[in-house]
């Protein structure tokens, strides 16, 4: 057997945080430039991994790994696979951050696996797989995550439907900010949990509303509607404060970032910190609100265009 290496890449939510978990739409777009790759290669007598989290024995790898431990051992069981081999992962992606940081990994390991086992991939096969370890590592994943980091066009997610790719061609820039501060994105759905435990009928009425909020910006990506999306964006956001998402340094953030050129600001994945984007008219826009937002506290940008065309996704 040779050395094998499969990769994947990072994503945002443009819409749908937390509501997609409750049967509502979101829209999430792959980060083609950030990626994440996995390599196996095989050894004698022993199993090991190396990453920047971890390096050394499988067997030992620490509890916050135990989605990738289970997949691993599912994925050589499997195969009925009882040679040593060796992982490496590298990735690009700051974890706990928003971006998909465990299901990019997850995905990539699949991918590097089934090569490594000379064995066909197809795409549902690669988002099963992946699920094995999401679901030990996040509990309860709408499968968003999966779906987007495996893929390079931008999804339409509903939980319990399988994703469809979304063609956007918008004359628009989004500006990824890293806030420097770690996402928690189980206390983030806890909060929601708990608000929908207290309070259910407002809490409801929030969850609908983004829902609503999503199919709108569907439209507005369809038009080319920038000034619409940004004020999509900006309900969004308002949506994920009142669920108790965000927080007082994110809001200092958005509120900063919007005035200073975005059309619309909002925070991305889990929240609780992590990543916001902004959508801005054009890229010396974003790198101008860049250079405003590090001075303030960002410790990472990504410019991205919004203008995406559509790929057949291939394993």
């Amino acid at each position: 057997m040779t050395p094998q290496t499969g990769t994947s890449n990072a994503k945002i939510i443009l819409a749908g945080e937390h509501a997609v978990v409750y049967g509502e739409p979101a829209i999430a777009l792959p980060l083609t430039t950030v990626q994440a790759k996995a390599t196996f290669r095989p050894q004698t007598g022993q199993t090991t991994i190396h990453s920047s989290y971890y390096d050394g024995p499988v067997a030992t790898m620490p509890p916050a790994m135990n989605g990738i431990r289970t997949l691993l051992d599912q994925l050589m069981e499997a195969e009925n696979y009882r040679d040593g081999y060796d992982l490496t992962i590298e990735s690009a992606l700051p974890a706990e951050r928003g971006m998909g940081s465990s299901a990019a990994v997850a995905v990539a390991i699949v991918r590097a696996a089934f090569r490594f086992f000379d064995r066909p991939l197809n795409h549902q096969q690669l988002l099963t797989w992946a699920a094995v370890a999401e679901k030990i590592t996040h509990k309860n994943p709408s499968g968003l995550d999966a779906a987007t980091t495996a893929s390079t066009n931008p999804v339409w997610l509903i939980r319990g439907h399988a994703p469809h790719p979304l063609p956007i061609n918008v004359n628009a820039t989004l500006l990824i900010c890293d806030s420097g501060i770690k996402g928690k994105t189980s206390a983030a759905i806890m909060r929601v949990k708990d608000h929908l435990t207290n309070d259910p009928h407002t809490t409801h009425q929030h969850i609908h509303a983004i829902g609503a909020i999503v199919r709108k910006m569907k439209d507005a990506l369809a038009a080319n509607a920038v000034p619409k999306l940004g004020q999509l964006m900006n309900a969004n956001q308002a949506e994920l404060r009142a669920l108790g998402v965000s927080t007082p340094q994110l809001d200092k953030l958005i509120t900063l970032a919007r005035q200073n050129g975005a059309l619309g600001s909002k925070l991305t994945g889990g929240g609780c910190g992590g990543c916001f984007i902004n959508l801005v008219p054009d890229p010396a826009t974003a790198q101008r609100l860049a250079t405003v937002l590090t001075a303030h506290g960002v410790t990472a940008t990504w410019i991205e265009p919004l203008t995406l065309t559509q790929k057949e996704n291939e394993e």
